[in-house]
């Protein structure tokens, strides 16, 4: 079960990363950073019978972090590899259950289905967010050791 969410998740990963427009020097990447998203969002729903919002913005956060690591050491940008990290993580499959849910007018299901299409939506772009504020935060830690009194403000003349 669990290797065949892992191929399918690379596979998934991949094929988008390819319709993109990838470098092909960073496709195993972008495979490795879905199926990694991915099976961190299973084992916490699954297996940590963890709330699918919560894990979802875990999963998030752990595939934005990883695509700040691998933009840094592939020399790519970011958004390559959040892009098809994400991939995964969308809940397509619930959002063409809430519009056929429409269609057949069970309105009180399909606005139940919605809402958490729209918290699952929010919570991959909050990922995001929190992962690249994260960055900043340690990267501008990181330089201000080298700041001194005679940088950008604060210069007397």
């Amino acid at each position: 079960m669990i290797l065949e969410q892992l191929i399918v998740s690379f596979i998934a990963s991949t094929g988008f990363a390819i319709l993109f427009n990838v470098p092909r020097k960073s496709l195993w990447q972008c495979g490795s950073v879905g199926m990694l998203g991915w099976i961190i969002y299973v084992i916490l729903a699954r297996s940590f019978d963890i709330n699918i919002v919560i894990a979802t913005l875990i999963a998030a956060i752990f595939v934005g972090i990883l695509s700040q690591i691998f933009a840094k050491w592939f020399r790519t940008p970011i958004i390559v590899f959040n892009i098809a990290g994400i991939i995964p993580l969308v809940p397509g499959g619930l959002a063409y259950e809430t519009m056929s849910l429409l269609v057949v007018n069970e309105y009180d299901s399909a606005i139940a289905a919605a809402v958490t299409v729209l918290m699952l939506s929010g919570a991959i772009a909050l990922g995001l967010v929190v992962s690249e504020i994260a960055n900043q935060m340690i990267r501008n830690n990181h330089w201000r050791k080298y700041h001194n009194a005679f940088d950008r403000k604060g210069v007397t003349r």
